[in-house]
């Protein structure tokens, strides 16, 4: 069989907590997965139909068309999908809500006429996906949807030049070390917001615990704005104010008395 060794950009997803769900559940979150993977990557202006895709079980592994650029990998693959996934989350009920670990390489592999690919670099692209930063990452932000992984050589290529979208901040440096493997990569978690969210290294002490300070001092205030009488309250009373979005204001009193007042 004939085969050709090309540079490709490599891309791998895991679902987080897969086994226990069923079959159907199993079977509905791929489908989701699929949908939103493809549709991440047309966004992003990659062919999913040129993309060569694995299916792993509970995953999926792509390599992207030769001559992909690397940075389309990241923006706006990557917060496309994360933002499709949280949209889907916000509907699902538990069995078929998707968290993701993700992982991204490149290097030279062997591509046979039949599709199929081998090489070091999925060995490497393996390792990644599974290594404790990542899944260590998402037990420790229960909010996020995503985290992805980055080897060394790909966060040069492709994260370093701080190419638009992609913020090379937002990347955090971690030790990786599965079986054999043993390397550097770049760690990064997707805001819950949808865009990119810092992953660096732990604040200055002086500089968190200023903020903390800060913080304590507005959260003080909002109390005790929050617990402030008002003239118009009930003796006795205890007035809580809250803004409802430009429709108009909401009282609640001490007593378990709303009254909302539309906007003049």
């Amino acid at each position: 069989m004939e085969e050709v060794r090309e540079y490709r950009a490599l891309f791998a997803v895991d679902i987080v907590g897969s086994s226990g769900r069923g079959d159907v559940a199993l079977e509905q979150i791929r489908q989701v997965l699929s949908a939103a993977l493809h549709a991440a990557f047309t966004r992003s202006g990659v062919d999913w139909d040129d993309c060569l895709r694995h299916d792993l079980g509970d995953g999926m592994r792509i390599v992207a068309p030769a001559g992909t650029p690397e940075t389309s990998l990241i923006h706006p693959l990557v917060h496309e999908l994360t933002a499709r996934l949280r949209a889907h989350n916000l509907l699902a009920g538990k069995p078929t809500r998707i968290r993701l670990r993700m992982a991204l390489h490149a290097g030279s592999v062997q591509v046979g006429r039949d599709g199929t690919v081998s090489g070091r670099p999925l060995e490497v692209l393996a390792r990644l996906l599974d290594a404790e930063p990542v899944r260590a990452a998402l037990a420790q932000a229960p909010e996020a949807t995503t985290a992805l992984l980055v080897s060394e050589h790909f966060h040069e290529t492709a994260v370093c030049q701080g190419r638009p979208g992609i913020e090379p901040a937002a990347f955090r440096r971690v030790d990786v070390r599965e079986k054999e493997f043993a390397a550097s990569g770049w760690l990064h978690v997707p805001a819950y917001g949808g865009t990119p969210q810092s992953a660096g290294s732990a604040p200055d002490r002086t500089s968190s615990d200023a903020d903390r300070t800060s913080s304590e001092s507005d959260r003080a205030s909002s109390d005790a704005d929050r617990t402030a009488p008002d003239a118009d309250a009930p003796a006795g009373n205890t007035k809580v104010i809250s803004k409802a979005s430009g429709h108009g204001v909401i009282y609640a009193l001490g007593n378990g008395t709303m009254n909302i007042r539309g906007k003049q």
